[in-house]
C-alpha cells in the first residue's frame, strides 16, 4: 500500500509520520522550509499520545512527481484547492481514491448544484467522483513547531466513510493500516452527520476566537463570547437539521468538551495572525449559503463571514 499525504502541516504531517513509523509506503507534499527539512531530516514528530519519534518520507513540492499512490490524504486547507487540482487530477485518473480530511464542508457534500464557497464551478466535483472518495472528519490537536517538526498535543480520532460501495473495501484496508499504526480510524456509513456535527464547533469557535483574539479557554469563560459562540451553534445546528444530517445537539456539551482540550489559539486566529488566507468559505461561508438556500435565518453567522471577510481581504 502507497499513501501519499497531500499538506503535510500538522495533521497531515503527524499522520504521515505515524504511518512511515508503521512501515507503510508514504509520500508527502509539503513546500518552503518544510519542505527542505522533511527531505534533510524527515519529520519530527512531538505526541501526547505516541511520545517522540523522527520518520523519513518520502517528499515533494508536486504529486506529478512522485509514483502512483493507493490513497491521496488531502490535508490542506479547502482555500487551496486551485492549486492542487492539476495534480490531483492526474492521481484521479490513474485510480487513486482521495481521501478529504479537511475541515469545513467538502466538495462531496452537495454535487447538485456545487456550493460556490466550496466547488465554484463544479470543477472538483465533476473530477473526483464518488467511486473514489472517502470522506474524513479528523479530531486532533496539534501544530508546526518549525519546519519539519510537528507537535500533538491531543485527540486522535479519524472518523471516516466511503462515498460508494465501491470504496468499501479499500476503505477497510486504510483503516486497518491506521489502526495498526497507533492511529484510531472509526468507520461511519453517515459521513455527513459527523462532518456537520465538527462543523458546529468550526463554525463557532473560530471565527469568535479569530475576530476577538482569544484562545479556547479565554473565549469560552468569558460570559459575552462565550453566547455569541452558543448563538452560532445555534445557527449551524439549524442549517443541520433543514438538511437532514442532525438532530438536536446538546451544545453546552460540545463547548464543555473543546474547553477540556488543551488551550490553544484555533487554526483560524493563528492563520489571521500570520496574515495568511483563512479557512472561511468551507467553515463559514458554506454554512450560510446552505442556510439562504433552504430558507433558515442565519444573521449571526452572516454577519461574522461578512466581517472576516473584510478583515482578511488583503491577507495573501
Amino acid at each position: 500500500m502507497r499513501i501519499v499525504v497531500v499538506g503535510a502541516g500538522a495533521i497531515g504531517g503527524y499522520i504521515a509520520a505515524v504511518l512511515s513509523r508503521a512501515g507503510v509506503d508514504v509520500g508527502v507534499i509539503a513546500r518552503g522550509a518544510h519542505l527542505e527539512a522533511i527531505r534533510r531530516d524527515g519529520i519530527m514528530v512531538l505526541s501526547s499520545d505516541l511520545g517522540q519519534f523522527t520518520a523519513r518520507v518520502e517528499a515533494s513540492d508536486d504529486l506529478r512527481s512522485l509514483e502512483r499512490f493507493d490513497f491521496a490524504l488531502l490535508t490542506f486547507k479547502a482555500h487551496q484547492w486551485p492549486g492542487f487540482i492539476p495534480q490531483i487530477a492526474a492521481a484521479v485518473a490513474s485510480g487513486t481514491i482521495v481521501v478529504t480530511l479537511q475541515n469545513g464542508v467538502p466538495f462531496w457534500f452537495r454535487r447538485t448544484p456545487p456550493l460556490r464557497t466550496v466547488d465554484p464551478g463544479g470543477t472538483i466535483g465533476e473530477l473526483i467522483p464518488d467511486t473514489q472518495t472517502i470522506g474524513g472528519v479528523v479530531h486532533v490537536s496539534g501544530n508546526v513547531a518549525a519546519p519539519g517538526k510537528i507537535r500533538q498535543s491531543g485527540g486522535g480520532r479519524y472518523i471516516l466513510g466511503a462515498m460508494d460501495s465501491a470504496v468499501d473495501e479499500p476503505l477497510g484496508r486504510l483503516a486497518s493500516a491506521m489502526r495498526d499504526a497507533g492511529l484510531k480510524p472509526e468507520l461511519e456509513a453517515n459521513i455527513r452527520h459527523f462532518t456537520w456535527l465538527k462543523l458546529i464547533n468550526n463554525a463557532s469557535l473560530n471565527p469568535v476566537s479569530t475576530i476577538h483574539q482569544l484562545t479556547i479557554h479565554e473565549m469560552l469563560s468569558n460570559p459575552v463570547t462565550r453566547a455569541e459562540v452558543r448563538d452560532l451553534m445555534l445557527e449551524t445546528q439549524a442549517v443541520g437539521r433543514a438538511l437532514g444530517v442532525i438532530d438536536e445537539v446538546d451544545l453546552d456539551a460540545r463547548m464543555a468538551y473543546a474547553q477540556r482540550l488543551t488551550d490553544v489559539k484555533t487554526s483560524m486566529l493563528q492563520d489571521a495572525l500570520a496574515h495568511r488566507p483563512l479557512e472561511l468559505d468551507p467553515i463559514v461561508g458554506a454554512v450560510v449559503e446552505l442556510g439562504e438556500d433552504l430558507g433558515v435565518p442565519v444573521p449571526r453567522l452572516r454577519a461574522v463571514y461578512d466581517e472576516l471577510r473584510q478583515l482578511t481581504a488583503t491577507f495573501s
